[in-house]
């Protein structure tokens, strides 16, 4: 099995998300953020399950997509998996928001 690390950067991201709906709805902030967290856990049993992230073009830089964001992940190693950045998929990626 795969361990999933969430990067501070990432976890970042989650925050600046759930303060951001929160202006409109806690309730709605709090199940989108659990979502959110709780979506790469189906990569522990299958770390290629993401696509690989087009900007990049990189075999070990993927990416899931839950609802309207993009979570971006690093295959570290046949063990571990780092969570770079839960990003709004309407919102360009770029180098500086991994």
């Amino acid at each position: 099995m795969v361990e999933i690390n969430w990067t501070i950067r990432a976890l970042d991201d989650l925050e600046d998300i759930a303060q951001y709906i929160s202006k409109d709805s806690e309730k709605y902030a709090k199940i989108t953020i659990q979502k959110l967290f709780n979506s790469p856990d189906v990569l522990s049993q299958n770390p290629k399950l993401g696509r690989v992230v087009p900007e990049f073009k990189i075999e070990t830089i993927r990416e899931i997509i839950k609802g309207n964001y993009r979570i971006v992940y690093k295959i570290i190693s046949a063990k571990s998996i780092d969570i770079l950045a839960v990003h709004h998929s309407a919102r360009h990626l770029s180098a500086d928001d991994l």
